[in-house]
């Protein structure tokens, strides 16, 4: 991990508070496959290997399960849609479909569940789409 390097990475003073660089790599292997992949972060944390190492786990264990949540919820992986800009736009649909169904709090299932509800009764697609005017 570097520190002490805003100067040397925005030396126009454009971001607000750089105080370290840190790397990664990520080790994982697959039957007899291994991968190695090396990331870098800017970072607004001090020195510090342990925190820096607890915040990048903890951005990739959110990021893994909104993954899952789309996945299981949304079959986000078993999508064909390819061309121009379809994809995109239909991840933002659903990145918006997750956020309301997440904001209905009268259900306790997750977002599978309330989604197939949604589809067979109106009253409650009503009620879910209401809670972002409310």
């Amino acid at each position: 991990m570097l520190s002490n390097i805003k100067e040397l990475v925005d030396p126009e003073n454009k971001l607000e508070k750089i105080d370290s660089i840190g790397m990664i790599e990520s080790v994982r292997i697959l039957k007899e496959k291994t991968t190695i992949e090396t990331r870098y972060y800017i970072s607004s944390l001090p020195n510090n290997a342990q925190k820096f190492g607890e915040s990048v786990r903890s951005h990739w264990g959110i990021k893994n399960s909104l993954h899952w949540v789309l996945d299981v919820g949304f079959r986000e992986d078993d999508c064909r849609i390819r061309k121009d800009n379809a994809p995109q736009n239909c991840a933002i649909l659903r990145h918006i479909s997750l956020n309301l169904l997440n904001q209905e709090k009268t259900s306790k299932t997750g977002a599978r569940n309330k989604r197939l509800r949604a589809g067979w009764d109106d009253d409650y697609l009503t009620k879910i789409l209401a809670v972002s005017v409310n």
